[in-house]
């Protein structure tokens, strides 16, 4: 069998990896097989969190909603649930946005999902 020479091939994948380690302390970032798996890692871990961004943004949401809406003497699963019966469409980071900057507005819409309640 003959022999294979790579060329550039792995000197380019260790660079490429070197290149994503870079700024990681020590020999992480100089290392090849160190940096590969922090490399990993770091790639695994992003993956997880950009999912979990989205989960921690609704919590974030859905708890300012809930503390506007019993400021206003309502629970949170009320006023979602009046929401729907009124059949208003307004998803939780706008609600959590006029929660916050423009009250209101908010209690306008508490105002309107509560006539819904019946």
């Amino acid at each position: 069998m003959p022999r294979v020479k790579r060329g550039n091939v792995a000197r380019k994948r260790r660079k490429k990896i070197l290149k994503l380690a870079k700024g990681f302390r020590g020999a992480q970032s100089r290392l090849f097989k160190v940096a590969n798996q922090r490399v990993m890692q770091a790639l695994r871990n992003a993956y997880r969190d950009r999912r979990k961004r989205k989960r921690d943004f609704r919590r974030l949401w859905i708890t300012r909603i809930n503390a506007a809406a019993r400021q206003q003497g309502m629970t949170y699963s009320q006023l979602i649930c009046n929401m729907k019966r009124a059949n208003i469409a307004i998803n939780r980071k706008m609600l959590a946005q006029l929660a916050v900057l423009n009250p209101e507005a908010f209690a306008k819409v508490l105002e309107l999902a509560s006539l819904a309640k019946k």
